[in-house]
């Protein structure tokens, strides 16, 4: 991949850490001009552009969009990495922590993407690359049903935008990872849950996440140039 997105402007959302910020660190060795935008700045070093961005809040989407415009001119790459979880059964999850999950993986993958639209149909050309997860579908083993729904959700979402946007030059397409040793899934699951799961797993082990985030890659080049609507599943042979 080296050099094959020189010239071209990405946005990570959620791209602070874990499949996110490969996906970042993957991109910039790769020649593209990489921002970074979510609630925390990275915890490691990457020379990339950092803006704080809560994707809850839509002021805050059109902001760091309108911004990273004002500095390239385009946004020729979205990624949408943003995610939170939570381990509760569906009895126990409060209405705003549903509300909370929701609005972070779903409606701020909507948001994203309602923002850059016009911008990649002015130029006709665009790669949008969502990231749901093994849980959206099938079920999950360790997150709750509002995480089960909102990536399920990212699914179905992804494919009806790229029936839409295809005609405009704007490729559209989903990769569901399976379980990844993010810090997300350090601070939910345990050792004896780890082995558990690896045993459930085909190929015997949980995933990297640059096992995660060079197919995100193929899919932002233009060797994916035919491919629309397709979700991909990293799962290490989970089916």
């Amino acid at each position: 991949m080296q050099d094959k997105f020189e010239n071209k402007t990405a946005i990570i959302f959620g791209g602070s850490s874990g499949i996110g910020f490969e996906i970042a660190r993957q991109l910039n060795s790769s020649g593209a001009k990489v921002y970074i935008a979510s609630r925390n700045p990275p915890s490691d070093h990457l020379v990339v552009d950092y803006l704080n961005c809560d994707v809850r809040e839509e002021q805050q989407i059109k902001s760091t969009i309108k911004r990273v415009v004002e500095q390239t001119g385009a946004v020729d790459i979205l990624v949408n990495s943003m995610g939170i979880a939570g381990t509760d059964k569906v009895e126990n999850i409060s209405l705003s922590e549903w509300q909370e999950v929701i609005d972070t993986n779903l409606t701020g993958t909507f948001l994203t993407c309602r923002e850059v639209i016009p911008i990649m149909k002015n130029k006709q050309y665009g790669k949008i690359v969502n990231i749901a997860s093994i849980a959206g579908r099938f079920r999950s083993k360790i997150s709750g049903a509002h995480y089960v729904a909102s990536k399920a959700a990212i699914i179905g979402f992804t494919r009806q935008l790229a029936y839409e946007l295809i005609p405009h030059g704007i490729n559209v397409n989903a990769v569901c990872p399976s379980q990844t040793m993010t810090p997300m899934l350090e601070k939910t699951i345990t050792r004896e849950k780890r082995k558990e799961l690896e045993t459930q797993i085909p190929i015997g082990r949980l995933s990297t996440v640059g096992e995660q985030a060079s197919p995100v890659l193929y899919l932002c080049s233009d060797d994916a140039s035919y491919l629309s609507g397709a979700i991909i599943d990293v799962n290490g042979g989970q089916f």
